[in-house]
């Protein structure tokens, strides 16, 4: 690798600046650039001053150790591509993999905004929360400013805070659909992996062509794993909701409507009679009327028979010699 130092305009970083940017420690940084690993550093008077390219090679560091190579072979991966011998779709693999997964742009809020977003009081309790769940990330230096990752996910939470929900539920709520949702994305990788990827990712580094083919695969399959899953939140939100609307109201099924025509089969040989008899333009209409009579009489049979088992109809005064008191009606 290059040992000469890098001149580069732009962002500049102490080695404490880079640590925290990185991720890597100042230790770590220090004992990269005694291995070969890190370019050496820019010397501006007194201080070593580092660069984006510092930072950039040292993420690329950290995913190749992610990806299980040794320090040994990053070394000879990263002085192949130092020396142009074909590692830039291997990089650039890394790069597109490493890069965002939304199109969504980080914000910045202050300490005064961010309490007027939630009700004007201070909740420092809340803003530790929030922290440690990463919706908000202090900035070094200015402890009145978080940055915001993800400005629609703060959205959500004061949405859901002005609905009357807690700040500690909104917090414990976060917590465990962060979880679902990586167990979702790790299920997801697992299965990309399995069915396209694996061919790209064996023993021996892949070849720039195919490297290139991996990282094209990457930008294309990257959106199907949002877009499946916020097609099935859909479905599933609109099934349990309605499920859960109907068991809080009580809703049942609407009631049969009695109006409405019902279908019921009669044997072929009763209907060609009855064809016979009023012709086949009539027979809806007689057995409309049949069956309407059929349950008038019954009825009145019904009516009858009650009235007539009453003990003072058998011994009516008025009742005419003769006739047999089992009748339904006096005799005449």
């Amino acid at each position: 690798m290059d040992e000469n130092p890098v001149h580069h305009s732009g962002a500049a970083y102490r080695i404490e600046d880079l640590a925290h940017h990185s991720g890597a420690t100042v230790r770590t940084i220090r004992a990269y650039q005694d291995r070969g690993l890190l370019p050496r550093p820019e010397r501006r008077g007194r201080a070593n001053v580092y660069a984006d390219v510092h930072l950039a090679r040292l993420r690329q560091i950290a995913e190749l150790l992610d990806r299980g190579y040794t320090l040994a072979s990053i070394k000879e991966l990263l002085e192949a591509w130092d020396t142009g011998r074909g590692l830039g779709g291997v990089l650039g693999l890394v790069a597109e993999v490493d890069g965002p997964w939304t199109d969504e742009e980080a914000g910045r809020i202050s300490r005064a905004e961010l309490d007027e977003r939630f009700g004007g009081s201070p909740d420092a309790a809340a803003v530790a929360d929030a922290v440690e769940l990463g919706v908000l990330e202090p900035v070094p230096g200015d402890e009145d400013s978080f940055l915001v990752p993800s400005p629609q996910e703060l959205a959500v939470a004061v949405e859901l805070h002005a609905a009357g929900v807690p700040l500690s539920a909104i917090s414990s709520h976060l917590r465990e659909l962060r979880g679902e949702v990586e167990n979702i994305a790790s299920h997801f990788l697992e299965f990309t992996t399995e069915h396209v990827f694996a061919r790209y990712l064996g023993e021996h580094l892949p070849s720039d062509a195919d490297a290139a083919e991996a990282a094209s695969l990457v930008r294309r399959l990257r959106p199907l794993a949002q877009q499946t899953v916020d097609a099935e939140l859909a479905r599933a939100m609109r099934l349990f909701a309605t499920r859960h609307l109907r068991q809080h109201l009580g809703q049942r099924q609407p009631p049969e409507r009695r109006d409405v025509p019902h279908s019921v089969e009669i044997p072929a040989d009763t209907m060609r009679a009855v064809q016979r008899l009023v012709g086949a333009e009539q027979v809806a209409a007689f057995v409309a009327s049949a069956t309407e009579r059929e349950v008038q009489a019954r009825t009145l049979d019904r009516l009858t028979s009650n009235y007539g088992s009453k003990p003072m109809l058998t011994n009516h005064p008025k009742w005419p010699a003769g006739c047999p008191q089992n009748r339904q009606f006096p005799c005449g």
